[in-house]
């Protein structure tokens, strides 16, 4: 059998129409902002007082995106008679996120929790040599980046915790006791 002429324009139709009747699910974006999930991988942000610019996440990086310039620091001796020691301190920490790929190797090799993934996405530049953003620009997302799950309640407690009440109660129990050979 012969198809109708015109039945294609037809159907072809009858789909238009029956898409322009249903209600929109789209979001327009500036108006409203979407839903994220808690551990979005958006941005890299750095907490700048735990880097101790070992240089881990710079030579880990696929993409070489990672700009870190330091200097050291005499730090005087703590003690009388003790040895100065020295200490790097953070000059530069840029990441271009022209080149990087958001693989998140860099958070991971991070021995010093300095560097979290944050939920923010609006970093478009007009100029992409503009998108090597600075210390003082991820030190600002960082404060976007979410707090961690909650523990498991049926957990263990973590080591260093139970450690640091043992430590805790000793030297409560210590000051307590009245020390022996005194009235």
């Amino acid at each position: 059998m012969a198809p109708i002429p015109g039945s294609g324009l037809a159907k072809g139709l009858a789909v238009t129409l029956r898409t322009m009747t249903k209600k929109s699910v789209t979001a327009q974006y500036p108006d409203h902002q979407p839903h994220l999930p808690p551990r979005t991988r958006g941005v890299i942000g750095l907490f700048e007082e735990n880097c101790t610019v070992c240089m881990l996440c710079a030579r880990e990086c696929p993409d070489w995106c990672i700009y870190i310039d330091s200097h050291k620091e005499t730090v005087p001796a703590a003690a009388p008679g003790g040895r100065e020691r020295s200490r790097n301190v953070l000059d530069r920490f840029a990441i271009d996120f022209s080149l990087c790929m958001y693989c998140g190797i860099c958070i991971e090799v991070c021995p010093f929790d300095a560097l979290f993934w944050s939920p923010e996405f609006e970093y478009a530049e007009t100029d992409i040599r503009d998108l090597t953003h600075e210390r003082d620009k991820l030190r600002e997302w960082m404060w976007t980046v979410p707090a961690p799950p909650a523990l498991d309640p049926g957990a263990e407690e973590p080591k260093e915790i139970a450690a640091a009440r043992k430590t805790a109660e000793k030297l409560a129990a210590a000051q307590d006791r009245p020390e022996e050979g005194q009235p």
